[in-house]
């Protein structure tokens, strides 16, 4: 068994700094928004369930706004656009399944080794 607080792993840059928990047949990544940062309309290749951990976001998706607070658990398609943003600052878990979805890797690359093997 591993365990995460996820209210006391650094996050120092923000959005810039994400941190990978797991990485196997899902990913499980922790990402701080400093305040006024935002993940600009992305989409992945993974269903991406994305749980706000601390603060408020607003999620835009399909032309739908939603404002969201601690405990709220979101799910996206595959290569559904959306978009993440904080006034505030927040920390939000994303898991992305299956890890990697089809069509992660363009060329068929796959992602280098984990540090240590």
């Amino acid at each position: 068994m591993r365990s995460w607080n996820l209210l006391e792993i650094d996050t120092p840059d923000g959005s810039r700094s994400p941190v990978v928990l797991h990485s196997g047949e899902a990913r499980a990544v922790l990402i701080g928004l400093s305040p006024g940062q935002a993940l600009r309309e992305h989409e992945v290749k993974e269903q991406a369930f994305v749980t706000v951990v601390d603060g408020r976001v607003r999620f835009e998706a399909g032309g739908e706004t939603t404002d969201a607070e601690i405990g709220s658990l979101f799910v996206f398609d595959p290569e559904e656009r959306h978009s993440i943003a904080t006034d505030e600052g927040a920390r939000i878990l994303m898991v992305f399944a299956p890890w990697p979805g089809e069509g992660h890797y363009r060329g068929g690359r796959r992602e280098p080794e984990a540090a240590g093997g």
